[in-house]
């Protein structure tokens, strides 16, 4: 069995947010910004690591110090998995720094294959 994906180069923020289900939050955002990148993580100090421009973030983390991690780690764009609210204070946090979030239902695995499937590299 083969996976069938999309030959494409980038996502756009907003087609981001509807392969995923998700909501977008955060920063008011260019919706037709390219996304080309993606790393999945819960460990901040992975990201932290990273040595890579213009990625997007998927975790089940729901708290401020993701988007400190992304602000450090200049990510734009932060999904955040299973169903996870973000508090007034993330989204406060995230509209400073200019750092869009979508908020979606399915797990960090799932998005992270929904990601890939339509297109968007790895990292890694």
């Amino acid at each position: 069995m083969s996976l069938k994906t999309k030959n494409i180069n980038h996502l756009t923020v907003h087609s981001i947010a509807q392969v995923v289900n998700g909501t977008i939050s955060g920063a008011p955002v260019d919706t037709e910004q390219k996304i080309e990148y993606a790393f999945a993580s819960d460990l901040m100090s992975d990201v932290l690591m990273l040595d890579t421009n213009d990625i997007t973030l998927i975790t089940g983390l729901a708290n401020p110090q993701v988007i400190r991690t992304a602000e450090m780690s200049d990510i734009n764009l932060v999904i955040i998995a299973r169903d996870k609210k973000c508090s007034s204070e993330m989204i406060n946090l995230a509209r400073e720094n200019n750092i869009t979030i979508i908020e979606t239902p399915y797990s960090v695995f799932k998005v992270s294959g929904l990601l890939y499937n339509q297109g968007i590299k790895p990292i890694f």
